[in-house]
């Protein structure tokens, strides 16, 4: 990645500053959202290392600036450079659209997304996320199942597979508690 990360990485606690340890780790900007919603630190910070980990000095790090347009992911190293390849593919009417940190997708929740650039606002998504995720808790009644219905509300399989991925970073991250 080129270029500089940015003030909303370093709101969100996205680049460590001790590299070794901040794996482990929940940044201040993930517990601040997580806790107005009341949804599971660990939790909340494992789905987003699922969604958008990716290598940032060594570290995985959810990522703000991250599209996965029509199943291909990209990475962007601002909000302005997501930005621009966001309208574009929304331009070209591309609308299976997943959006930064959290990975919400502009198809099914372009209301709340409201538009691109807002979209991409890190603590906007965070918030976003984490309505989704209480609403999928308030149907299914397990964070877990809300995990898959999350990524997957329509399709049993896909929730699994993508829980079982969210696990992982769940379990490293309360092992260190």
């Amino acid at each position: 990645m080129r270029g500089q990360p940015g003030i909303w990485l370093l709101a969100l606690g996205v680049v460590a500053s001790s590299p070794g340890r901040c794996d482990e780790e929940v940044p201040p900007g993930y517990r601040s959202v997580a806790a107005e919603h009341g949804v599971p630190v660990a939790l909340f910070y494992a789905l987003a290392l699922t969604e958008s980990g990716t290598r940032v000095d060594s570290s995985l790090r959810p990522w703000p600036w991250t599209l996965n347009v029509a199943g291909e992911g990209r990475v962007f190293a601002s909000r302005g450079a997501a930005s621009a390849e966001l309208r574009q593919a929304l331009a070209a009417g591309e609308q299976s659209i997943d959006i930064g940190v959290m990975q919400v997708n502009w198809r099914y929740h372009r209301d709340a997304l409201q538009d691109p650039w807002r979209a991409l606002d890190p603590y906007y998504n965070l918030r976003v996320a984490a309505a989704i995720l209480v609403d999928c808790y308030q149907l299914r009644r397990d964070w877990w199942s809300a995990v898959g219905c999350y990524h997957a509300p329509q399709d049993a399989e896909r929730a699994a597979r993508f829980r079982d991925r969210v696990r992982v970073h769940w379990r490293r991250l309360i092992a260190t508690k």
